[in-house]
């Protein structure tokens, strides 16, 4: 995957040093459209998170990227474990949990993240690690980074587009 056609996302388009500030800048991002949906809880179609699962969500997709890049610089070639995402809607009961709460998470997740980002140099960002979705494929740790900034973006689309529900 290098352009997502739902929110038009061009992976080529975000260069190695942006990685650490996208990822930085996302807490208030996710803070300010949080405060324009009603009810951050009320799944708007029974398929469709709400935009507080949404926003648990890319709070441990940071983590769980974490995890891998610190891998990824410790193993040649790792194979990434999925994260398990619908299932953790559920057993991390996202719906129930504080919104405060899940904010200062994230912030603190994409802060560590990003500065992770920032100190890796070009042959760090070269390695390779089996990512596993939407199916295995060997990715770079720049592509993970690249895929974390889309993950959080597209998300926060989807947070906004509750703002006119």
């Amino acid at each position: 995957m290098d352009r997502c056609e739902e929110c038009e996302f061009g992976y080529d388009a975000v260069a190695a040093g942006e990685v650490p500030g996208r990822l930085g800048g996302l807490a208030a991002r996710y803070a300010e459209a949080l405060a324009g949906v009603a009810d951050i809880r009320r799944r708007p179609a029974p398929a469709v998170w709400s935009a507080l699962e949404y926003t648990c969500h890319v709070r441990d997709v940071l983590r769980v990227q974490r995890e891998r890049l610190d891998l990824a610089l410790r193993v040649d070639g790792p194979q990434f474990v999925p994260m398990g995402r619908e299932e953790l809607v559920v057993t991390g009961a996202y719906n129930r949990q504080d919104p405060g709460a899940v904010l200062e998470a994230l912030g603190a997740a994409a802060e560590v993240l990003g500065a992770a980002f920032a100190a890796l140099g070009p042959e760090q960002l070269a390695r390779v690690g089996l990512y596993p979705w939407p199916q295995p494929v060997p990715r770079t740790l720049l592509w993970l980074g690249r895929h974390t900034v889309h993950e959080g973006e597209h998300h926060l689309m989807d947070v906004r587009r509750m703002t006119s529900r």
